[in-house]
């Protein structure tokens, strides 16, 4: 049970040119494991994430959720894009809910889990304005979750957030990956996020994308980012990562 990820070619047509975005790119990310992904920008992070979750269709390869072939969205893959994304007409239930109805017994109870695992317990009759950015994202989290996705997919989900309010919902998003023993794959361009959350971290260098590193993180959780075995995974993936970034340079991209 397993996400397997071929990408071979991935390319997009800027006016008269052909741009390859991605190359090569070849991962299998293990049952109950959480993968993140870093690299810098452009590398094609989120058109990766895309092709995972159905979305992107044009490329040459095949991605493999459970053995079945990704060849359009689906519940198996759950979609965290970088903004919530809510209806602004609905509540945080029904928001959670969406397309399902509340009077169904089972899907309120699964609400009602939900939100007991994301944290909201007390916002239920509350509206997207009436509610922060971070809890939002937290709604959003319940809404791809309450159809149990075998892979849950996260775009930068955090990014827009202040330092405080993402460290807290790293932490939820930890205590639900635990919980739930979910597949998770999240993309940012926060090193420490990506060590922080992830059992692997996946090292992208650009033009055209492909995996430069993978670095088994092998540390416990919850983990204390001043501890020297943190550390020194950190300065591991942070090596690799300038390694990227020069390569921009000797390329001629970051002039």
């Amino acid at each position: 049970m397993s996400v397997q990820i071929q990408i071979d070619e991935k390319s997009f047509q800027i006016e008269q040119e052909r741009k390859r975005v991605l190359d090569e790119v070849k991962l299998t990310v293990k049952k109950g494991d959480f993968l993140t992904i870093i690299g810098p920008s452009g590398c094609g992070k989120s058109t990766l994430l895309k092709i995972v979750a159905g979305l992107d269709t044009e490329y040459q390869g095949a991605v493999h959720v459970n053995d079945r072939q990704v060849v359009k969205p689906g519940i198996a893959q759950g979609f965290i894009f970088q903004e919530h994304r809510l209806f602004p007409w609905m509540t945080v239930e029904q928001n959670i809910a969406a397309d399902l109805s509340l009077k169904d017994q089972d899907v309120r109870q699964k609400v009602d889990e939900m939100i007991e695992i994301v944290r909201l317990k007390g916002y239920e009759k509350a509206y997207p304005s009436e509610i922060s950015g971070g809890m939002s994202q937290r709604v959003a989290i319940a809404r791809a979750l309450i159809r149990d996705p075998e892979v849950l997919l996260l775009d930068e989900p955090f990014g827009a957030l202040d330092a405080f309010t993402r460290q807290h919902l790293q932490d939820v998003l930890i205590d639900i990956w635990q919980r739930k023993n979910i597949t998770m794959i999240l993309v940012t361009h926060d090193i420490d996020e990506a060590i922080y959350l992830g059992t692997d971290v996946a090292i992208l260098r650009a033009n055209p994308g492909h995996i430069q590193k993978l670095v088994h993180v092998g540390l416990s959780y919850p983990r204390a980012k001043t501890s020297p075995s943190y550390q020194q995974v950190r300065q591991q993936v942070l090596q690799e990562f300038e390694k990227t970034e020069s390569q921009r340079y000797i390329d001629g991209e970051g002039i």
